[in-house]
């Protein structure tokens, strides 16, 4: 094999790269035949490259926010400077149980350090669930219950992205602050307190209040892009469209200013070093005990996940989605999402688990080879060593970010909601068990302050008020706090529970129905034929024949 073989492939077998590459219009109706290249296709370097750039793009979207969105809303001061893999529903615990955390006078660093832990021991769940064939696991949580965890998981983090959109999230919880009633019952004009506000300052050195149409103009920047994108982008533009449309809106950011000031703060790229790695800082490993639960819930969401995204690469890769096989694949990735939780947890990273959207890139690539999986990798290595990276996505507004992230937030919903679409919705059971564990997990999801205590006021929830409670009961309540307040615990709990309770529903009879017989009567009346078409054309031969053998045997006579 020759060195341009190795790198090109071979001229027959070479992928078409115009087709990758090229825009795309709306109207065009002829689309180009691509080739399928199947599990253990050798590609060549260069495909595999760009295969596997593909794969990375399409992921940075949703790595960067999780450990983007805990470093700065929930522990200040962090230096970001690693990117993994996350998921969103573990960060969604993350940044509930830190929050509580901070505000019981733990400090954002010890914060993470205690939810490092926590999920490094929670993280033996799904282990332990790995020795559980895929049928048994998909029995224990059947569909119905992903559907409701998977949409409601959806719905918080949409609301979350829209607070990045106006400014930022603290800035938006504030925004309470600026009312009337409350500025005039301090009197004098002055606010409650300036520290935190409602003005966002996440965007370089600018400062508006949240909200502020240049705000949401930058980060509606980023929605547009991705609706260009999808007109006229080509398969590897529409594959890597959520972090081209964020560059998109980073480059407007980066033009633009308010009042001469910037939007975006080149000095955390300047400061960034050009290569880092693994524990340049430590955070010291410990255990919050209120958060357990929502992590082990956490956990089975992504244990179950994890079996759908299995099951979704084996179908556009053209893989049985049965056997031993399947199954052994199933068991594999639920103990590699174990494993690497713990590693990362030790390498001071958040836990990890299966992305989903690579499936889409699969299909439309029609690439679904090992190698292009190994290839995503070194990207992926790459780009989390190369610490500029990070420096610029730390510089980027917090609106762009939001404008992002919404849209990717929005993305867990769909998927919820597809989810739905494949349940047998006209049974009253399943209609039953959705409508119960959405209206409580929506409803705390939108107003979670029934159980959850506002910003700064600890223990003054009037469901479990617990000012002069001891430290253990303290904890205790936090738990429960905890739980009744995200939307995804407690909705998830409860279709978990109906689930088990509620029989199955009944065979309805409608004594209006007749019996089916086998009278077709729509030729009730009609004329019957005793023979086919079949048997007309035997009748005819037969007579013909007779016929033939009629005039024979008269001639013989005469």
């Amino acid at each position: 094999m020759g060195l341009k073989t190795l790198l090109f492939g071979d001229a027959e077998t070479g992928y078409d790269y115009s087709a990758l590459c090229m825009p795309t219009s709306p109207w065009q109706k002829k689309r180009t035949p691509t080739t399928f290249y199947p599990l253990n296709e050798p590609l060549p370097l260069l495909l595999s490259l760009v295969m596997g750039l593909q794969h990375a793009f399409a992921m940075v979207g949703g790595l960067i926010t999780p450990p983007f969105v805990i470093a700065k809303f929930a522990i200040d001061g962090f230096p970001f400077t690693n990117v993994e893999l996350q998921q969103y529903m573990i960060c969604a615990s993350l940044i509930t149980s830190i929050n509580s955390m901070k505000a019981n006078g733990i400090s954002g660093e010890d914060a993470y350090g205690k939810m490092l832990g926590t999920s490094m021991a929670c993280a033996v769940l799904e282990m332990l669930l790995s020795v559980l064939p895929g049928k048994v696991l998909r029995k224990i949580f059947p569909p119905v219950v992903t559907a409701v965890t998977v949409t409601l998981i959806g719905v918080a983090l949409v609301g979350t992205g829209m607070k990045y959109w106006g400014g930022g999230t603290v800035c938006a919880e504030m925004i309470w602050k600026e009312h009337s009633q409350v500025v005039d019952s301090v009197g004098f004009g002055m606010p409650v307190s300036n520290v935190p506000s409602a003005i966002c300052t996440g965007s370089g050195q600018v400062a508006l209040p949240y909200g502020s149409p240049e705000y949401i103009g930058l980060g509606f920047s980023v929605l547009c892009f991705l609706v260009v994108i999808e007109l006229f982008g080509s398969t590897f533009m529409k594959n890597c469209n959520v972090l081209l449309a964020l560059l998109f809106g980073y480059l407007i950011a980066g033009l633009s200013n308010y009042e001469g000031l910037p939007y975006v703060d080149s000095s955390k790229i300047s400061d960034a070093p050009w290569v880092d790695f693994l524990w340049t800082q430590w955070f010291g490993i410990g255990i919050y005990g209120p958060a357990v639960f929502p992590m082990l819930l956490a956990y089975i969401v992504t244990t179950i996940e994890t079996i759908g995204d299995v099951t979704a690469t084996h179908e556009v890769s053209g893989l049985e989605t049965s056997g031993k096989e399947y199954s052994r694949r199933i068991q594999g990735a639920l103990l590699s999402d174990s494993v690497c939780s713990m590693l990362a947890s030790l390498c001071t990273a958040m836990p990890n688990t299966s992305f989903s959207q690579n499936n889409g890139i699969i299909a439309m690539t029609q690439c679904a080879a090992r190698r292009a999986g190994f290839a995503t990798a070194f990207w992926l290595i790459f780009m989390g060593v190369f610490s500029k990276i990070s420096g610029i996505i730390t510089s980027i507004p917090d609106c762009v970010i939001g404008g992002m992230t919404i849209f990717l937030f929005a993305n867990v919903l769909v998927s919820g909601i597809t989810l739905f679409s494949t349940l047998d919705m006209k049974s009253r059971r399943i209609r039953f068990i959705s409508a119960v564990s959405l209206c409580v997990g929506v409803g705390v999801t939108v107003w979670p302050f029934a159980f959850q205590d506002m910003r700064g006021s600890s223990y003054t929830a009037a469901f479990w008020t617990c000012a002069d409670c001891s430290e253990t009961m303290k904890g205790v309540r936090d738990g429960v706090s905890i739980f009744l307040s995200t939307g995804y615990c407690i909705g998830s709990t409860i279709a978990i529970i109906l689930c088990l309770i509620l029989p199955d529903d009944p065979t309805t009879f409608n004594k209006y129905v007749e019996e089916e017989t086998d009278i077709d009567w729509s030729n009730v009346g009609k004329k019957s034929e005793l023979f086919g078409e079949e048997d007309k054309a035997e009748v005819q031969k037969a007579t013909h024949e007779e016929e033939i053998l009629r005039q024979e045997s008269v001639a013989d006579e005469a």
